[in-house]
């Protein structure tokens, strides 16, 4: 019997290593991780008002919330479940 993997990308490997430095590589992205999550936290509460009165959740406040879980599933993905040794950007898009 013959197990199949998903190619991930390409066969490429992980460095071996760099696991071992990611947490610490990843502390900036921590820090600008908080930030957008606190901006996160006020746009879901002005959202929740206009949500209220108008009855549609505003689109400009679902691309902000969006854009900072990305943020955290693209470090998550580089620091704790090395799935890619590609550093994450800075951006929410």
């Amino acid at each position: 019997m013959a197990v199949l993997f998903p190619d991930v990308e390409g066969g490429k490997k992980l460095n071996r290593g760099l696991p071992l430095v990611k947490w610490f590589l990843a502390i900036p992205h921590y820090i600008v991780g908080a930030v957008y999550l606190l901006i996160s936290l006020v746009v879901t509460v002005i959202a929740w008002v206009q949500t209220s009165i108008t009855g549609k959740y505003p689109k400009w406040a679902g691309e902000i919330v969006f854009g900072t879980i990305s943020y955290w599933n693209r470090v998550q993905g580089y620091m704790l479940l090395l799935v890619t040794d590609k550093y994450p950007t800075f951006r929410l898009k």
